[in-house]
């Protein structure tokens, strides 16, 4: 099935939306008064912060496999 955004521009249609949930023709997935834009990363990276979730010890062996793999470049790329 597809997936729509809509705006509500009058009270009724939130009644009419129930009424056609209620008759199983679609669902409502979410009431919200606002939609939320992206905010713009301070940096390229800034977007990945906590996303691998790693615990301490994988995350410290992350980090020394980095700094060992970048000693491999040359320094003027």
């Amino acid at each position: 099935m597809d997936t729509y955004i809509i705006e509500i521009t009058n009270n009724k249609a939130y009644k009419l939306l129930k009424d056609l949930e209620d008759l199983n023709i679609i669902k409502v997935l979410k009431k919200s008064k606002t939609i939320k834009t992206p905010e713009i990363a301070t940096s390229d990276t800034a977007g990945f912060r906590g996303a691998l979730k790693l615990s301490k010890e994988k995350f410290e062996d992350f980090q020394r496999h980095a700094q060992e793999i970048r000693k491999e470049w040359p320094e003027n790329i």
